[in-house]
């Protein structure tokens, strides 16, 4: 099992990426979604990590919604790519 000390350490890099990737998606005009949605998706990981050390089921299903909607936005954000881009032509 994870020591408590290092799981609250974990847990605050988790909080240090999910508040980064909101404050780059409001900073940034165009965000790239992979940066936006990994962050949180990273942050949702690391925080699930000091839930299970410190259990609180309520955050633990909140960080479960978290997780995928970021794996969502990433899912969508690689169909995207993968699309051929259509040029958009001036009326």
């Amino acid at each position: 099992m994870i020591d408590p000390g290092l799981a609250n350490v974990v847990g605050f890099a988790g909080t240090a990426c999910i508040i980064f990737a909101y404050g780059y998606q409001t900073a940034t005009i165009r965000p790239n979604p992979f940066i936006q949605h990994g962050a949180n998706l990273l942050g949702a990981m690391l925080l699930t990590v000091s839930l299970i050390v410190h259990t609180n089921l309520a955050s633990l299903v909140l960080e479960a919604f978290w997780a995928a909607i970021a794996l969502f936005g990433l899912g969508r954000a690689i169909a995207q790519r993968r699309r051929p881009r259509v040029e958009e032509r001036a009326p």
